[in-house]
């Protein structure tokens, strides 16, 4: 059965998790966001009790 045999798989498997965890992964971590979400200030939204009409 030819989709037991690891050896062509194997290595490109093993290459995209190092392109993913060398080159990839530390340009994605370094991201600094332009609009951090501690800066934005809480706001509290009053809301009301539905009123059910078959009660």
């Amino acid at each position: 059965m030819p989709q037991l045999n690891p050896n062509p798989w194997f290595f490109t498997m093993l290459l995209s998790w190092l392109t993913l965890s060398l080159i990839i992964q530390p340009k994605l971590l370094a991201f600094t966001p332009t609009n951090p979400p501690l800066s934005k200030t809480p706001t509290t939204t009053k809301t009301l009790p539905w009123t059910w009409p078959w009660t």
